[in-house]
């Protein structure tokens, strides 16, 4: 089949789903990154276009095939709840925290070194690995980890476990309620899921991965905070607590076993449900199925939603804590504070068309102006909140603000890079000296004795051409660029 992308800017375009006459899919990227979007990803997105009751679909730059709906992309539904286009990895965020530690005093890659070996003794990682691979992790026990799933980044849950409890304040989203928007309905769920559920005689064993950075494209970056040089990069570095010339560090990572154990069952329940009833699946995926709100199904899955976000908001929120840990053994007398901690897998109640809907982001990452209704009386009223872009430790990642041109996309921007290379193509294709070589050339250090070749730059898509995309298309400007001294990585499969 050919997909035709009609351009409407040096980089929009529309997609029509092709004998409807629905909105077409909104498509943000220049020439060169629409050709990266395969027929599958193009495929998948007008599946999750035409699926009932979806109003708007957003193809980001850095979009891929994905589970059900392409990875970099925005759903919204004001009648209906999809997991596909939230993933298995609930609640996947990236964090980005800010020490008041100047960049020359990480030249020296002894010190390098040693603060990686005490950030490994802290924070496992690997997609099976928890706290028992790191001896100066934080035990949780099974009553705190209840605690964690039903009020996420409360202050109790932060005295608990060490985290500064006005990091809450530099959330997205520090905790999520159940589908009735109360704690009880989440503290009902989970009693049902310890009973006969996901987590019967499993769940203190899940719980030590809290703290845990998993495998795949999960990673802990050590940065080099380089501003960008105007008036409104300033007044936002300000407002976030980015300080130039210093030491930052970036975290990617969701919600571990507990969210994919929550997201499978969800996926399982519904499309045994549709099989029973013969319901007609979405461009015949049954990655795409659904529940109509109000409904029991719906219910579960914003239930188990928000119990895997609330997983995530802590994992990420204690990686941090266990961060400032490390610099702090290497390095007496450094402080940090967070700068932001974001989604981009979730779906989020928002205004759209001044209607009440859901916002799936699968990969995207969502970008609030400044004067937004929904950041009135927060830190970033006057400003816009973060957004946190990872390119790859080579090219940089980047801390950017949303204009009041993210109006055309939701209000959501791409999560990253995206690959260009799948993972088995890039094993295959990519030379292992060659990456390692390169990661030497720029004086990058990694925990890995060999950099996992399916995440090598040479993996992803062009960074700068990603980027440009994004601000070309009016949808943000940039603040700051983050520049790699050292990562934290796993060669194993990845979560997202």
């Amino acid at each position: 089949m050919t997909f035709e992308m009609i351009p409407t800017g040096e980089a929009t375009a529309i997609l029509p789903t092709t004998g409807s006459s629905t909105k077409p899919i909104t498509v943000i990227g220049t020439e060169a990154i629409r050709n990266t979007f395969d027929d599958m990803c193009l495929q998948q997105a007008i599946n999750s276009r035409m699926a009932p009751g979806v109003t708007d679909l957003v193809l980001n730059p850095d979009a891929h095939c994905g589970y059900g709906a392409p990875v970099g992309c925005a759903m919204v539904s004001p009648t209906h709840v999809y997991p596909g286009p939230v993933g298995v990895d609930i609640k996947c965020s990236m964090s980005l925290l800010q020490l008041d530690l100047p960049a020359d005093q990480i030249i020296d890659r002894p010190i390098r070194r040693a603060i990686i070996n005490a950030i490994c003794e802290r924070t496992p990682t690997g997609a099976g690995r928890g706290q028992r691979h790191a001896l100066k992790s934080r035990p949780v026990s099974e009553q705190l980890g209840l605690q964690v799933m039903v009020e996420g980044a409360s202050e109790d849950v932060c005295n608990q476990l060490g985290i500064p409890a006005e990091w809450a304040e530099r959330c997205e989203d520090s905790f999520h309620v159940g589908h009735d928007e109360s704690r009880d309905a989440l503290a009902i769920r989970m009693e049902r899921h310890l009973e006969v559920g996901y987590f019967r005689h499993k769940f203190p064993g899940k719980m030590k991965q809290l703290g845990s950075y998993g495998g795949g494209n999960h990673f802990g970056e050590c940065e080099v905070v380089e501003l960008c040089d105007n008036e409104r990069a300033r007044k936002a570095a300000d407002t976030f607590g980015l300080k130039d010339g210093h030491v930052a560090f970036l975290s990617h990572c969701g919600s571990r076993g507990i969210g994919h154990n929550l997201a499978m069952g969800q996926f399982k329940a519904l499309q045994e449900k549709f099989a029973r009833w013969d319901i007609p699946l979405p461009g015949r995926d049954r990655e795409l199925v659904y529940a109509p709100l109000g409904t029991s199904e719906a219910n579960d899955y914003l239930d188990d939603m928000a119990l895997g976000a609330n997983f995530a908001t802590v994992n990420h929120l204690l990686i941090n804590a266990l961060i400032l840990e490390a610099f702090q053994e290497v390095l007496p007398g450094v402080t940090g504070q967070l700068v932001y901690f974001i989604s981009h897998n979730i779906a989020r109640k928002e205004i759209v068309d001044n209607k009440p809907s859901w916002v799936h982001r699968k990969g995207a990452t969502r970008a609030f102006p400044a004067g937004h209704h929904a950041l009135k009386g927060t830190l970033y009223e006057e400003t816009g909140h973060p957004i946190l872009l990872p390119g790859n430790p080579q090219a940089g990642s980047a801390v950017m603000v949303a204009n009041e041109g993210a109006a055309i996309s939701c209000y959501s921007v791409n999560h990253g890079a995206g690959r260009a290379l799948g993972r088995k193509r890039a094993i295959r294709e990519l030379d292992q000296a060659t990456v390692d070589q390169s990661f030497e050339d720029a004086d990058i250090l990694s925990n890995c004795r060999s950099y996992p070749k399916d995440e090598a730059p040479a993996a992803y898509k062009d960074f700068d051409e990603v980027l440009r995309s994004v601000k070309s298309a009016g949808l943000a400007s940039e603040v700051a660029r983050l520049k790699a001294r050292f990562v934290i990585k796993d060669g194993d499969k990845a979560d997202d």
